[in-house]
């Protein structure tokens, strides 16, 4: 059997993520691809406790952030992400440990080589095959967020966090060919069109 194929989705607040990852969700079934949605921090009952915590605890220390994202990660990876792709299931993921590097290690400043010893021991070699980015200036972002619904604990930072967010994503970008930066300060249609574009490079059927 196949391995399925792992899709991260990432962004900071406000870009539509949710809105174009059910697009996508909607695309794969459409092409008949087996698939699970998930979410990070969450998609085990560990996961989404600990999710509770990070996004409404009201005395939550950096580091503390940082080690209950990837005590998350961990159950996931091993409880949801694995054995789905060990099926054939293509995984895709709202959020990976591409964001624990630009939310605790771009906005919270925390040292990139804390994030990268701990998704040494919770990922070994498991990285996403592909990253879509939806990346927009910070100010529409954040405009949108709070037309939205009220911020949580995160969501609640200022412009200049925000800012050094998405600067370590793009960061990101430039380093790893898995990343497609989608531009999504552009009107839905065409960035689902920027998406599905990806997705038939994908391999997956036209």
């Amino acid at each position: 059997m196949q391995a399925g194929l792992f899709i991260t989705v990432e962004g900071v607040e406000g870009v539509g993520k949710t809105t174009n990852i059910e697009y996508i969700k909607n695309w794969l079934q459409h092409q008949g691809i087996d698939y699970v949605v998930t979410r990070e921090p969450g998609g085990t009952d560990l996961g989404e406790s600990l999710r509770n915590l990070l996004l409404h605890g009201d005395d939550v220390s950096d580091k503390a952030e940082l080690l209950m994202m990837f005590a998350a990660r961990s159950q996931h990876i091993e409880k949801v992400i694995k054995p789905a792709l060990a099926a054939g299931r293509w995984v895709l993921c709202d959020r990976f440990t591409d964001s624990t590097f630009a939310y605790q290690g771009g906005g919270r400043q925390l040292n990139p080589e804390w994030i990268r010893q701990l998704e040494t021991l919770v990922q070994e070699e498991l990285q996403p095959d592909v990253t879509f980015l939806l990346d927009c200036p910070v100010e529409i972002g954040r405009a949108r967020a709070a037309a939205r619904s009220a911020s949580d604990r995160i969501e609640s930072q200022d412009l200049v966090f925000f800012n050094r967010v998405r600067d370590a994503f793009l960061h990101r970008a430039s380093l790893y060919d898995r990343f497609r930066v989608i531009d999504a300060s552009q009107d839905l249609l065409q960035v689902q069109q920027q998406i599905e574009s990806v997705l038939v490079e994908l391999g997956a059927p036209s």
